[in-house]
């Protein structure tokens, strides 16, 4: 069997970047190049500054200044990376469609067919080409189509190696990967292919954990997988509700049916709800491949999870302005976090938008603080929704990079992100500067209720009355 000794990645976004760092870090005898059109991304690649690289990731600055230079490149030479390429990653957007048939659930694979035909136009010797990026299950059979129809009489093995990183730890994800998934086809020819791709792996992961299936099987793999995390999060959060209201506490609920083996204790943490670039898209994607086969029971069940979660960011919204008197014109309130989760700049989807939405709408003054995500980013999320003009985003939400200052003659604070360092503020300090009563509304369940109330905030934990 064949070795691989250059691979490309078509893509340079938060899968393609921080996976093919480690497989360089850890394949230091294969080339391997991460392309992308988009120039300003591949010059934070190549940036000298570790914190100004495009993607923040625990350990992954350590990593690309390890490899880089060396035997790990970024660059915008997207058909010299194909062409000296044996195997290639597509690692591009697949976003939700905003337009036509799908609009609204179904996977745009525009970015995805692009790859294929540009491969197809450029290469000239035999690939093995490797689906990263999420994909409904069949996109392989899409893809095959172009290749060997617009090709120039070049063999392609076509691949599915879903991610299943979690932001935040995607470093430890993928050195520690509980499992690899290989789908392709049971010819001799696909055989071979899955078992260079593996060999990949091999150089740092036992050869148990990585799995090889059918490419249908992998593909729909990766949008079950984060459905049902999905589901996990949006049960416990639908109890959450539930809690609130008859004096249960969420907590002590997760603990209980936690220490149930055939559940398990991860994923029970009730909070504001999901967010990132995955979970809501997989779902939506996976209605609607449900739908376009007729079982509309089934999309419905999973349609369910999104509602769910959406109900729990503006049930959180709806709390503040209750416990408010009824109104927050006017009133300042604090925004800790805007990432959809700590350890990550990602804001995709991220909880906080949608709370911040509903809340200017009742004419709030909103500052945002978060210690990874900056202004841009933050009107960006805004201005993408299109409820209200950009001139109005910019009236009513400010941000900062003075978590205390910010608290000066506030009337709430709402915790939007886990981040760590929220647990070791000065919260006396905090309470000193807010105007009374001093609001806190915990959607993360990060604080001590009874400090808190100590202290003498008026405190409340999402998942407690």
């Amino acid at each position: 069997m064949k070795k691989i000794s250059n691979i490309c990645c078509i893509g340079a976004g938060y899968v393609g970047g921080p996976t093919m760092s480690v497989i360089a870090h850890k394949c230091p005898d294969v080339k391997v190049t991460v392309v992308d059109i988009n120039q300003k991304r591949i010059d934070l690649w190549n940036h000298e500054n570790p914190d100004k690289l495009p993607v923040y990731e625990p350990g992954l600055s350590e990593i690309v200044f390890n490899s880089r230079g060396k035997n790990l490149f970024f660059s915008t030479d997207v058909d010299k990376a194909i062409d000296e390429a044996d195997m290639i990653f597509i690692s591009v957007n697949t976003p939700t469609k905003t337009y036509g048939k799908g609009k609204g659930q179904a996977a745009d694979l525009k970015f995805i067919e692009l790859c294929a035909r540009n491969i197809a136009r450029v290469a000239t010797n035999d690939k093995i080409v490797v689906e990263k990026s999420t994909l409904p299950v069949r996109t392989a059979e899409a893809i095959k189509s172009i290749l060997h129809n617009t090709g120039n009489n070049v063999r392609f093995e076509i691949l599915s190696n879903p991610e299943f990183l979690a932001e935040g730890t995607a470093i430890e994800d993928l050195l520690h990967a509980d499992r690899v998934l290989i789908g392709g086809d049971d010819t001799p020819s696909g055989q071979e292919a899955k078992n260079l791709l593996s060999a990949v792996y091999e150089n740092w992961l036992p050869k148990e954990r990585i799995l090889q299936t059918n490419v249908w099987s992998s593909e729909l793999s990766k949008l079950v997988a984060n459905a049902f995390l999905a589901q996990r999060v949006s049960s416990i959060n639908s109890i959450s509700a539930l809690c609130e209201r008859t004096e249960a506490n969420i907590a002590e609920v997760s603990r209980a049916i936690g220490h149930d083996s055939r559940i398990g204790a991860k994923f029970l943490n009730a909070s504001v709800g999901f967010g990132g670039s995955c979970f809501q898209k997989d779902i939506l994607n996976l209605v609607y491949i449900a739908k376009s086969f007729g079982l509309n029971e089934v999309a419905d069940y999973w349609e369910q999870v999104i509602i769910m979660n959406d109900y729990q960011k503006t049930r959180f919204a709806d709390n503040i302005i209750s416990t408010m008197f009824n109104t927050v014109s006017g009133k300042k309130i604090v925004f800790y976090g805007w990432a959809f989760k700590k350890d990550t700049n990602d804001t995709r989807e991220s909880a906080a938008i949608y709370v911040a939405n509903l809340l200017l709408e009742e004419q709030a003054n909103i500052v945002v603080y978060d210690p990874q995500v900056g202004e841009e980013q933050i009107y960006s999320d805004l201005d993408y929704l299109g409820t209200r003009s950009e001139e109005e985003n910019r009236k009513l939400l400010k941000v900062t990079t003075d978590y205390m200052e910010a608290t000066k003659d506030a009337h709430a604070i709402a915790i939007l992100t886990e981040w760590d360092e929220f647990k070791t503020y000065d919260w006396n300090q905090i309470h000193d500067n807010m105007l009374k009563p001093a609001f806190v509304f915990d959607g993360r369940r990060m604080l001590d209720k009874a400090k808190m109330q100590e202290m003498g905030f008026d405190y409340y934990k999402i998942g407690e009355s």
